[in-house]
């Protein structure tokens, strides 16, 4: 089971973890949300616990909790700006489907 890390988003969390001056990396996980199930979750993490698992890419970690990597396995989290418009882009390979809002997928 793995996340990996594009370039650009492991630059964008390192800038965030810097910015902010204290964390060990990124805390991806999913809650249930909107009306396809489920929504992407990113925090800050500070700690790592034995419910974790830590993938490390570009001298950046992104911690995922046990119960969330089967939602999440093989997801690429990429980050992009288009314009005055910048975001991590998650590419899935476990989404059935989304709403038409792109707010929520389902697995």
């Amino acid at each position: 089971m793995a996340i990996t890390l594009t370039e650009r988003a492991a630059g964008q969390i390192s800038r965030q973890l810097t910015k902010r001056g204290r964390g060990v990396g990124l805390k991806f996980g999913v809650k249930k949300s909107g009306c396809s199930g489920f929504a992407y979750q990113l925090d800050y993490a500070d700690t790592i616990t034995e419910q974790d698992c830590v993938f490390e890419q570009f001298g950046v970690k992104v911690i995922v909790t046990k119960t969330d990597l089967p939602f999440l396995n093989g997801t690429e989290l990429d980050y992009s700006r288009e314009g005055i418009n910048e975001a991590f882009k998650f590419n899935n390979p476990n989404v059935t489907g989304s709403c038409g809002c792109g707010e929520s997928f389902a697995v």
